[in-house]
């Protein structure tokens, strides 16, 4: 009997327990192999925390948010010995494929381990939608569909006090979340990291606006776009910046600009928690039951991806070639309201 490992890594993100489940039970319903559930990421598979999954253990996780599996930003060749430090557990489990499940920085852990000889298959993972090779990762329709909801809100409240109100969502390097939110909630401004912006022309459209009548304004800013004055920022323990806040350096120059209350309400981690959306069950189980799949017909150093309608393996290397932006035409129909 095969043994297929499978890991939780970076940050959480609605729809992770959709992906084990899919992959536990298609594993041994379809393939009559073993599954072993690795704690709290990469960390767990140095450490050899592990433990064994079978279909009653997922029976009742499609609907949970977080990771059951737990996360961690440990990463093998940062805080440990590459391979090396993880060969251990994998021989003593007997594992014959890890399956991966995380964003950009996992994945291309995933890679490095791949070419040192690990039998690796990766499950594209983020709320920001930016890993190359698939049109969609999961989470990031939940992800959306909280920020419409939230500019839906605070839509009424700036209108009833003609105010200017900032959205800050997730999007360290790329405008995703912020592009689609934006349209989705009818925003009359959107500022992502990929595209430059200049505040003289984003308080010009909102003084136009008011002009005609239009007492209030909501503008959605990604919380990577460069603020106004450059600042440093604090990193955390594992070296990442820690973003957020932007719009509140945004918001005292556009009330200077324009002369209209500016407000500001940040989301933060109120994208990535909770329940998943139905797509995103639906995304994350065929990913799933697709990484099993690949797993157990010996695919290694793929990643599924979702190709329009289809789920498919691709190379692990072309998830990690680059980061993926939104393209032009795509921010061009949010330019297209805006004002």
């Amino acid at each position: 009997m095969s043994v297929i490992g499978v890991l939780t890594a970076g940050g959480d993100c609605p729809g992770l327990n959709a992906v084990i489940r899919g992959i536990v039970v298609r594993a041994h319903e379809n393939h009559d192999a073993e599954v072993v559930g690795i704690m709290n990421g990469w960390e767990g598979l140095m450490d050899g925390d592990v433990k064994l999954l079978g279909p009653r253990d997922v029976s009742d996780i499609l609907a949970k948010g977080g990771t059951v599996l737990g996360t961690s930003r440990k990463d093998p060749y940062v805080h440990g010995d590459g391979y090396a430090s993880i060969a251990k557990t994998i021989k003593r489990n007997d594992i014959d494929t890890l399956i991966v499940i995380g964003g950009d920085g996992t994945l291309r852990t995933a890679l490095r381990l791949s070419e040192d000889g690990a039998k690796v298959v990766g499950v594209p993972k983020t709320i920001d939608n930016d890993i190359n090779g698939t049109d969609f990762t999961f989470g990031f329709n939940t992800a959306v569909q909280i920020v419409t909801d939230a500019i839906d809100r605070l839509t009424t409240t700036a209108e009833a006090h003609n105010r200017v109100i900032l959205v800050e969502v997730m999007g360290r390097t790329k405008g995703w979340i912020a592009t689609y939110g934006g349209i989705a909630g009818g925003a009359q401004a959107v500022l992502i990291p990929e595209v430059p912006y200049d505040l003289d022309e984003v308080t010009a459209l909102i003084r136009r606006r008011h002009r005609r009548g239009k007492n209030y304004s909501v503008v959605v800013v990604a919380e990577g776009v460069e603020p106004p004055q450059k600042v440093e920022h604090q990193k955390d323990i594992f070296g990442f910046d820690r973003l957020g806040g932007v719009a509140y350096q945004l918001a005292p120059v556009i009330e200077r600009l324009t002369g209209y209350e500016t407000r500001v309400t940040v989301l933060g981690h109120l994208q990535r928690g909770g329940t998943p959306s139905a797509f995103d069950r639906v995304l994350a189980t065929r990913l799933g039951t697709k990484a099993a799949d690949l797993a157990a017909e010996g695919q290694h150093g793929t990643m599924v991806a979702m190709r329009g309608a289809d789920i498919v393996a691709v190379p692990l290397a072309e998830g990690c070639a680059e980061i993926r932006g939104v393209d032009q035409p795509l921010y061009d129909v949010a330019q297209t309201f805006f004002g």
